[in-house]
């Protein structure tokens, strides 16, 4: 069963936002089974980044201009810090489900190529 806003508590409206980045990070967090330590461990990552987010109103801002009229709130994506982020990536990492950032390319890739004549480099190492 997946992660649902009920389970990471907060604003409703808040909740489901973090869960759609969350996906985008760790698109695995909905494959982890019911009762698993994944998907406890997930809960607890992501209450913790919706509680770090504060309520909406003055907090969010972010910044505000007298004569142009304008303000910025502080996006969502704000509240997923470095360790959020990579803490969601671990658990998808330690399923399997994922490929880890910043690793070798799978797959075949074939050697010779229709261009090879015109630059005659070699293979890539």
């Amino acid at each position: 069963m997946t992660i649902t806003h009920a389970d990471i508590g907060g604003d409703e409206n808040t909740a489901r936002r973090v869960l759609v980045l969350a996906r985008s990070i760790a698109p695995c967090i909905d494959a982890f089974p019911d009762d698993s330590e994944q998907k406890l461990d997930a809960i607890a990552v992501l209450s913790a980044v919706v509680a770090e987010l504060p309520a909406p109103g003055d907090r969010r801002t972010k910044s505000l201009s007298r004569n142009g009229t304008s303000i910025t709130f502080a996006d969502i994506e704000s509240a997923f810090d470095s360790d959020a982020r990579a803490s969601l990536r671990a658990l998808c990492d330690a399923q399997g489900a994922s490929v880890p950032s910043g690793s070798l390319p799978a797959g075949s890739f074939p050697t010779e190529r229709a261009f090879e004549r015109v630059w005659p480099e070699g293979g890539y190492s």
